[in-house]
């Protein structure tokens, strides 16, 4: 009788009934987890396939280096991509502008995608000359079955094309010299009010994209309560509607018990850290260290749905920019040791420290 429930334990919910969904950039996980991609298809794998729908994503900022502009950027443009409505806040006087700093989705030479999945590598694809044919609006699609990828390739030296940027879709906010955060957390409701949860029929995905919460600009960055308040509160929002929220902030400005509490209210933490120009150690142990740009690191992967702890292979990854177009991100590899350039490992192989190479003295 019991092995023909559908439901095994009373910690798993029944999504059997639940329609697939058919909107792009959209895609089931475990435990009926729905997924969205960041933007950066590493970093899809990393988390187990993007940020989890209804998550809220903290990322810890480098003050030397603004290496989480680079997340923010790729995460804002695969939603407008997928045509996803998005808001926008950042302690700038004009936050539209960033806009034109977001990059393009690139179509590789070949026609292949840039990152397939795996259950797609047996489909074949038109060449990549014939996708004018459909039409600019298709760009980022499955040139054969006429779908988005669920994750692009983006070219940071090349911006988005007007098309993704035009329209009612995208709302900006700019947070900077705000006594309080009344209107944002206004503006927020209203965002996520468009998207209510509903399991068995998701007709649209939203994003938030917050850059530098508690920046010394706002009014409000001394309010660290009331900072923490609006996090919890949009945590709870997202909780009930079908989007994802990524919120950046500097940790140096905030109290060391502030800065505690915000790192778990977020359902998945990263933090990115800017390399020095000539680090000669990190040089000797990591190999590639000159082609690296920063580092990675993730605290935390969001558990929705479940109570199993995710445990990662590694979770500090190197920040790579591939023919300095493409984010990619690397497990740190340590160097090959070269005895004969190391003096004290290759002085170190005779036991009786004669200083002599070759065969063993014992």
């Amino acid at each position: 009788m019991a092995a023909s429930k559908t439901r095994t334990s009373s910690f798993s919910r029944n999504f059997s009934g639940a329609s697939s969904p058919q909107i792009p950039g959209l895609k089931h996980g475990p435990n009926g987890t729905m997924f969205v991609s960041s933007g950066i298809p590493d970093l899809d794998k990393i988390l187990g396939g993007g940020f989890a729908l209804g998550s809220l994503v903290m990322v810890m900022e480098d003050a030397e280096a603004p290496h989480h502009m680079l997340l923010l950027r790729n995460f804002m443009s695969q939603g407008l991509v997928h045509n996803q409505p998005l808001l926008y806040a950042s302690p700038a006087k004009d936050p539209r502008q960033f806009l034109g700093t977001l990059p393009s989705p690139a179509v590789p030479k070949d026609g292949k995608s840039s990152h397939r999945n795996p259950d797609q590598d047996k489909e074949l694809r038109i060449a990549w000359q014939y996708k004018k044919y459909f039409g600019e609006n298709q760009q980022g699609f499955d040139s054969q079955n006429g779908k988005h990828e669920f994750c692009n390739n983006f070219d940071l030296r090349k911006p988005l094309e007007r098309q993704f940027l035009t329209g009612k879709r995208i709302d900006c906010a700019s947070i900077l010299d705000s006594p309080n955060l009344v209107t944002l957390h206004d503006r927020c409701a209203t965002f996520l009010s468009q998207f209510p949860r509903n399991d068995s029929n998701i007709s649209c995905v939203g994003r938030i994209a917050i850059q530098s919460f508690c920046a010394p600009q706002c009014g409000y960055s001394n309010l660290e309560w009331d900072m923490l308040s609006l996090l919890r509160s949009l945590k709870s929002m997202l909780r009930s509607s079908n989007a994802v929220a990524v919120v950046t902030f500097p940790p140096t400005l905030l109290s060391s018990s502030s800065s505690t509490r915000w790192q778990h209210m977020a359902d998945t933490l990263l933090s990115v850290k800017a390399l020095p120009d000539e680090d000669k150690e990190l040089a000797t142990l990591l190999t590639g260290y000159q082609d690296m740009v920063g580092l990675l690191n993730v605290q935390k992967v969001a558990q929705i749905n479940t109570q199993v702890p995710i445990i990662l292979d590694a979770t500090t990854f190197s920040i790579k920019l591939q023919k300095r177009r493409f984010l990619v991100l690397e497990c740190l590899n340590q160097a090959p040791v070269d005895g004969s350039s190391g003096g004290s490992y290759g002085t170190s192989s005779s036991c009786s420290g004669s200083s002599k190479t070759g065969s063993l003295d014992f």
